[in-house]
């Protein structure tokens, strides 16, 4: 029984004295009355209180548990719209919605409501605009991180000079994202319009510089690319520019089109058909152990890999996640900039993009205001509790390998008779081709 716990008791967030692993194994009993008894810390970091539901999923040899859907763990705070870029990724090339600032009213309602949340979410600046172009979004930082939150911010890097990279770290910024999405000033400025590569990793390497000289410094430096067929070689290099200014972290996603035009970029037009294979649970199984990738491997592992086999990698699933909403499943909602509640980073703003060749508008979908209503009000509103118990049960149609017909071009409704607004079986999240960090 302990084994079987222990497989699944893995706290990969928990913090743990030995800071060199992020990875601690705790036990649980079985009472005299045969009831499982999970430790304390554990009951509090996955929001296990009396009365919350936890769903399990059981493997061959081990048992996941979800935390439960009531439990708030991260929320995401978007600034502002405006920015000083035009990136060809943007979903700012094709939409009608008011570029505008958070305010100040508006922020001092989410920081009212992270004080009445026990415990307190993790906090991370970042939408759709540059979160520095608010002139407010430091203070904001420092005044959060008095809270006792982690929080992270992801920027452009285009306005770190020495006396903004001073400011955020004297606010107590935990983790700081840079996006790079091109390893040459080229490749660079061909996605990111108005910037030069050579002005991000200077500002970078002075800002790593500017950290405290501790063992671990603070703010820890992450990464986050957009892979492209136009940027995808510069990968390698991506990584190396990054450990040159100490990055800690690195986050690939595909690219979502926003422009017909960048239906060409993507690199998942296979990935997308295979989710098809993946479900089919007829299919032969593949086990295979870890082994080298190089010049004897390379050739026979990318033919197994493309085979259509549910593929087993040293005891984890080839093929990842399907249908599973990763903004539920980590506890996340999302705060735009004019205070309305998203249970997402996609739905904050309705947007289009381009799935299988067909224009898709993709509408908001928001469950509430912080200015009308407080965060935990919001948050356990029963029809946004049911909506995300919908999310983890996932009954949407498959939209991302089909999508033939013209329900996929919005959100509302699919071919299953889901017309409860919004479905989500077109989204790319929940196939685990696009990520956020």
């Amino acid at each position: 029984m302990k084994d079987l716990l222990s497989a699944f008791l893995r706290l990969e967030d928990v913090p743990v004295e030995d800071h060199t692993t992020k990875q601690t194994i705790a036990w649980a009993e079985v009472d005299e009355e045969g009831r499982l008894v999970l430790p304390p810390e554990v009951m509090k970091h996955y929001g296990l209180k009396p009365g919350a539901k936890v769903r399990l999923d059981e493997g061959e040899n081990f048992v996941r548990m979800h935390r439960p859907v009531t439990h708030l763990t991260k929320i995401y705070i978007e600034p502002t719209v405006a920015c000083n870029l035009d990136c060809i990724t943007c979903f700012r090339n094709d939409w009608d919605q008011t570029i505008g600032h958070m305010t100040e009213e508006t922020f001092e309602a989410i920081l009212e409501g992270l004080k009445q949340l026990d415990p307190m979410p993790d906090v991370y600046f970042g939408g759709i605009g540059e979160p520095l172009f608010n002139p407010k979004t430091i203070e904001w930082i420092q005044r959060v991180k008095a809270l006792g939150v982690k929080v992270e911010l992801i920027t452009n890097g285009t306005t770190l000079t020495e006396k903004i990279s001073r400011r955020l770290i004297d606010t107590g910024l935990d983790l700081l994202w840079v996006s790079l999405d091109g390893a040459s000033e080229e490749t660079y400025a061909d996605v990111r319009l108005g910037a030069r590569l050579p002005q991000i990793i200077e500002n970078m390497r002075r800002f790593a510089r500017m950290r405290s000289k501790e063992h671990y410094p603070k703010p820890e430096i992450g990464v986050a690319f957009v892979a492209m067929k136009r940027n995808i070689a510069d990968l390698p290099e991506i990584i190396r520019l990054g450990k040159s200014f100490k990055a800690q972290y690195f986050s690939v996603s595909n690219l979502q089109p926003a422009t017909p035009a960048m239906m060409d970029e993507i690199l998942y037009s296979r990935s997308m058909r295979d989710v098809a294979y993946m479900r089919a649970p007829h299919l032969p199984y593949l086990s295979l152990p870890k082994m080298d990738f190089n010049e004897y491997t390379r050739d026979a592992l990318f033919e197994v890999f493309n085979s259509q086999l549910n593929i087993s990698y040293a005891g984890n699933n080839w093929s990842g996640a399907n249908d599973t909403c990763d903004f539920v499943e980590r506890g996340t909602m999302s705060i735009a900039w004019d205070g309305n509640v998203s249970p997402c980073w996609p739905l904050m703003h309705s947007h289009v993009t381009y799935l299988n060749g067909r224009r898709r508008v993709v509408k908001k979908h928001v469950v509430g205001n912080v200015r009308e209503r407080s965060l935990e009000d919001i948050w356990l509103d029963p029809g946004y509790v049911a909506y995300r118990e919908r999310l983890h049960n996932f009954v949407f149609a498959p939209c991302t390998f089909c999508g033939g017909c013209d329900l996929v071009e919005s959100n509302e409704e699919d071919c299953l008779g889901n017309d409860t607004f919004p479905v989500c079986g077109a989204c790319l999240w929940a196939q685990g081709i696009i990520q956020c960090p």
